[in-house]
């Protein structure tokens, strides 16, 4: 084997060369056979290899981890691009970037940026996913005030439109939990309200439906959860159902209180002590707002007071009484129905007196017929309206036939033209006389059928008293018209006198004082107008035509007993007037 290494007097460096010369020199100088050289220079020779091959598996080794290490880098860093979502890899380091060594520099940056990206939005993906499972628990209800819960984020899938969905998804819980915290509020501020009208303690009763309910807890950490919702949602219904009861007792201990007050004459100084309760007798639920207005102990005391006057109204049991019988009586005035008055009390007196009945059923037994009286009086009331008008224009009548006698009317004394307007008016009203007794006829024929009894006007059948009426005005109207032809025949013998003696007798002036016609005079018996009395039957006996109503409505004993010409002129009357016509006409 021919040794070509030399030693390198430059270096001066021990080299393979220098080695094997220094060998041969010792072998020389020992002795060494070649074959024993040989030998030896084969061994050193394999012992080189074989260094050779270490040091190129070793190599490969080495070349081998950092292609592993470079695949791993380039795997983990398309894992990373494919989790966040990027669907580009371009930029990743190949061949064209030079050795391995000089990729795997190329690839370590990008690398530490795609991890830090990761972790940001994984940190982004766990903080959007705690509130996620947040407000899910809170809506569960499975969620203590304070509680840290915990969240696994999948790291598979990381892109943005992963994100955004779970964002999307967040901000529609976010929408829920406010929907149901403004609900939780609301509730919570109806319980307050109510609370403050019932007299109940607020903070008491709202903290059984949950304990974040107090105020002393943040709005945010107030329950929203399904079973607080039907929590307050069934207490705000109770609470609007005791309020509605109380109001309907208080309501009621209030019409008590103002009946028994208005039945004893109570003064307005002791009916202020329980203005706070009548002044919402007619109120609705909602309109009852004020605090405590509703509360136990002023129910109780309503209670209290209707109570003791209750006792009260027993004691003065006969003057009640007397006062709803004086209500029944003036009710029947007005309506002019005729009724027992004396019997009625002289009863109620017996009843009181007994002690067979209790007080609230004799006043309620007189409520009923204070109300059957009230229907009975609404059923007559066209009909007595339509009564006053035709008295009303019998009235008139009378006044008008007394100033047409009166020979001074055209005179111009003092109020002689208002005369003349009234009696102008007069004519109207009467001329309408007949149509009115004509539609009162059918008014009160349709009343009596309908009822199937008569209609009495103070004890006296309205039909009856409009029948003699009609009756007695068709006499009158004869009457006139007798007079009238006797006045004619009365005119022509005049004539004939004056065409036989040459003069003309003058006119006679009627016979009686003469009247003075005032303004207002009014007809009736005080403007001297005869009257007669009629009698409809044995048992009625004798009246004075229909008595009217006064303003009140109650009789008046001061005004006529009927229409001043009701009765026409008495015919005793009528017929001295025909002689004083035969002996002087009237003046034209």
């Amino acid at each position: 084997m021919a040794i070509t290494d030399t030693q390198n007097p430059l270096l001066g460096e021990t080299t393979c060369g220098s080695l094997l010369q220094q060998l041969q020199l010792i072998w020389d100088e020992v002795g060494e056979c070649d074959e024993e050289r040989d030998r030896m220079l084969l061994q050193l020779e394999q012992e080189c290899l074989e260094v050779y091959k270490r040091k190129v598996e070793q190599a490969s080794k080495t070349r081998a981890l950092l292609l592993q290490s470079l695949a791993d880098s380039k795997a983990e860093l398309i894992r990373l691009l494919s989790a966040l979502g990027e669907k580009s890899f371009i930029g990743i380091p190949d061949k064209s970037y030079g050795t391995i060594k000089e990729q795997l520099a190329a690839i370590a940056p990008l690398l530490e940026q795609m991890c830090k990206q990761k972790e940001d939005r994984v940190r982004e993906f766990a903080d959007v996913q705690l509130q996620i499972e947040e407000i899910r628990g809170e809506i569960a209800g499975n969620l203590k005030i304070g509680e840290q819960i915990g969240t696994t984020v999948d790291e598979e899938d990381l892109s943005l439109k992963k994100l955004d969905e779970y964002q999307f998804q967040l901000q529609e819980l976010q929408k829920e939990k406010s929907d149901r915290l403004h609900k939780v509020l609301d509730f919570v501020s109806t319980v307050h309200d109510l609370c403050a009208v019932l007299g109940l303690d607020f903070f008491g009763t709202i903290i059984e439906v949950h304990p974040s309910l107090n105020d002393s807890v943040g709005v945010q950490s107030k329950s929203i959860s399904d079973d607080t919702l039907y929590k307050l949602s069934s207490m705000v219904t109770a609470l609007e159902e005791d309020k509605k009861t109380r109001l309907q007792k208080l309501q009621e201990l209030a019409a008590q209180l103002t009946d028994l007050w208005n039945l004893m004459d109570t003064p307005m100084e002791e009916q202020s002590l329980f203005s706070h309760v009548t002044c919402n007798i007619s109120a609705t639920v909602d309109e009852v707002t004020i605090p405590g207005a509703l509360a136990l102990d002023l129910i109780e005391q309503a209670e209290v007071e209707v109570e003791r006057l209750d006792q009260l109204k027993a004691s003065k049991m006969k003057e009640i009484a007397f006062k709803k019988q004086t209500e029944l009586e003036d009710i029947y005035a007005h309506a002019h129905i005729d009724i027992d008055s004396a019997a009625a009390r002289d009863k109620i007196l017996a009843l009181i007196d007994s002690g067979n009945v209790e007080p609230s059923e004799l006043l309620a037994e007189m409520d009923r017929q204070i109300l059957k009286a009230k229907e009975e009086a609404m059923s007559r009331r066209d009909i007595l309206e339509k009564v006053e008008k035709w008295m009303s224009a019998c009235e008139e009548e009378s006044w008008l036939e007394d100033y047409n006698r009166d020979d001074n009317r055209y005179n111009s004394s003092r109020g002689a033209h208002l005369n003349l307007k009234r009696a102008e008016k007069a004519r109207i009203l009467v001329n309408k006389i007949p149509a009115l007794v004509d539609m009162l006829i059918a008014k009160t024929r349709a009343w009596e059928e309908d009822r199937g009894m008569s209609f009495m006007y103070d004890s006296v059948p309205l039909l009856a008293m409009l029948d003699e009426y009609t009756l007695l005005r068709q006499e009158r109207e004869e009457e006139k018209r007798r007079q009238r032809d006797q006045k004619r025949i009365h005119e022509q013998l005049a004539t004939e006198k004056e065409a036989l003696f040459g003069s003309r007798p003058s006119p006679a002036r009627p016979l009686g004082p003469k009247k003075v016609m005032g303004p207002h005079a009014n007809g009736g018996a005080s403007n001297g107008t005869p009257s007669r009395r009629l009698s409809l039957n044995s048992n009625q006996g004798s009246m004075n035509g229909v008595r009217s109503l006064s303003r009140d409505g109650k009789r008046d004993s001061n005004r006529p007993s009927a229409p001043v010409n009701y009765v026409a002129i008495a015919k005793e009357d009528a017929a001295s007037q025909v002689c004083v016509t035969e002996q002087a006409p009237a003046s034209p």
